[in-house]
C-alpha cells in the first residue's frame, strides 16, 4: 500500500496483517495443531512424540541432528501422514504453533565429549528458535534443568532459589548452557511480548508480535530409550550383567522421574497458561546408594555393587519442590521409582539381547 507525498513521490504506508478468514472458527474448519519439537528423536523427544501423535489433530514436526538422539526412537511415525523429520544442517523455514525445544545433549559423556556444541546449541539454538517463534507466533516451551541449581544450597529446591552453580567447571557448558537459554527466553518474552503504553498498561501490538514461552526445570528422567551408553545415574546402575557403580561417597541425593510422567508435566505446561519457570520432577528423594540396592533388589540380587571416583561438581543433593506444578498444572506424578525400573530394564534387556535371570 503505498501513498503519493505533497512531492510527488511514492511512501510506503504499512498495513496491519488481513484477518483471519471467519470459516477458521466455523465447525466446517478443523485446523491441525502444527507441533514442532527440536531434539525429538531423543529420549524425552520421542516419548513426547509419541503422545502428540496419538492426537489425530496435529501434525509433528522433528528436528535433530542425531547427536545423542536416533531415528530408531521415531521408527513407528516415519512414513506417516501427519509426520515429518528433519536433520538440522542450517535453519529451520517452517509454520507452527507450538515448539517444544527440547534439544541439548543431558547425558554428562556426551556434554563434556563436546562441551562447545553443548554450549553453542543452547544458546545459539536457543536463539534460532526464539526467532522462528517471534517470526511465526508460535508458542514456545524450553526444557531447562534442576542443573541450573547447581549444587544447591536450599534444599529441596524450588523455582525462586538463584542456584550454586561453577561457571568454569567441566560441567559449565551445560548448567550455564541452560541458564543462558533460560534468560534469553525472558529476554525474548519482555522485548517482544509487551510494551507499556503512556499510562503504564501493558499492550500489545501487531508489528511486535507476542513471544509467549514456557519454561520447564525438568529433574531426572528415566525410562525405556535411554541411551545404552548414556552413562546418567539410573543408567549406570541398570547395566546388565555388569556391577553396579556408585559415585562416591553414594549419599548424594537425586529424584527420578518416570518418562511418562515428564511428558505428561511438559504437555500441561505448554497448554496452560503459566510462563513458568516450573519444576518438573518426581520429589521422592533416593541416595545413590539406596538407588542402587533397589535395583539389586528388583532385578538381580547377586549383582555386585561398586563404589567408584566421583565427578567433579556432582551435586550432593537434588529434589524438586513441586508446589508450583500442583497448583497452577494440576500436575505430579503417579509412577514410583519401583514400579518403573522394571520397565526400564525390559527395554534394555530387549535391545541388548538379553535374557532375564530366573
Amino acid at each position: 500500500m503505498s501513498k503519493e507525498s505533497s512531492n510527488g513521490n511514492h511512501q510506503s504506508v504499512s498495513k496491519p496483517p488481513p484477518s483471519p478468514s471467519p470459516l477458521r472458527n466455523s465447525k466446517f474448519f478443523q485446523s491441525n495443531m502444527r507441533i514442532l519439537v527440536t531434539g525429538g528423536a531423543g529420549f524425552i523427544g520421542s516419548h513426547l512424540v509419541d503422545r502428540l501423535m496419538e492426537n489425530e489433530k496435529n501434525e509433528v514436526i522433528v528436528a535433530d541432528n542425531y547427536f545423542t538422539g536416533s531415528k530408531d526412537n521415531l521408527r513407528k511415525w516415519i512414513g506417516h501422514p501427519r509426520f515429518e523429520l528433519i536433520h538440522i544442517t542450517e535453519p529451520l523455514l517452517v509454520e507452527v504453533d507450538q515448539i517444544y525445544h527440547l534439544a541439548c545433549p543431558a547425558s554428562p559423556i556426551f556434554y563434556k565429549y563436546n562441551p562447545v556444541k553443548t554450549i553453542k546449541t543452547n544458546v545459539i539454538g536457543t536463539l534460532n528458535m526464539l526467532g522462528l517463534a517471534k517470526r511465526v507466533g508460535a508458542r514456545i516451551l524450553l526444557t531447562s534443568t534442576s542443573e541450573v541449581y547447581g549444587d544447591p544450597l536450599v534444599h529441596p529446591q524450588d523455582e525462586s532459589y538463584w542456584g550454586n552453580v561453577n561457571p568454569i567447571g567441566v560441567r559449565s557448558c551445560y548448567d550455564e548452557g541452560k541458564r543462558v537459554a533460560e534468560t534469553l527466553m525472558f529476554d525474548y518474552h519482555r522485548q517482544h511480548g509487551i510494551v507499556f503504553n503512556v499510562n503504564s498498561h501493558f499492550v500489545s501490538t501487531w508489528w511486535d508480535p507476542i513471544t509467549e514461552i514456557r519454561v520447564a526445570r525438568i529433574f531426572n528422567t528415566y525410562g525405556p530409550r535411554m541411551n545404552i551408553d548414556d552413562g546418567r545415574v539410573v543408567r549406570r546402575v541398570q547395566d546388565v550383567g555388569e556391577p553396579l557403580t556408585v559415585q562416591a561417597p553414594g549419599t548424594q541425593t537425586r529424584s527420578f522421574c518416570y518418562v511418562s510422567d515428564m511428558v505428561d508435566g511438559l504437555i500441561r505446561l505448554m497448554e496452560g497458561e503459566n510462563t513458568g519457570p516450573i519444576n518438573i520432577g518426581n520429589p521422592g528423594e533416593f541416595t545413590m546408594l539406596e538407588l542402587a540396592e533397589t535395583v539389586k533388589e528388583l532385578i538381580d540380587s547377586e549383582v555386585e555393587i561398586k563404589i567408584v571416583e566421583n565427578t567433579p561438581d556432582d551435586p550432593r543433593q537434588r529434589k524438586p519442590d513441586i508446589t508450583k506444578a500442583k497448583e497452577l498444572l494440576g500436575w505430579e506424578p503417579q509412577i514410583k521409582l519401583r514400579d518403573g525400573l522394571p520397565l526400564m530394564e525390559e527395554d534394555f534387556r530387549q535391545r541388548l539381547g538379553v535374557p532375564k535371570k530366573k
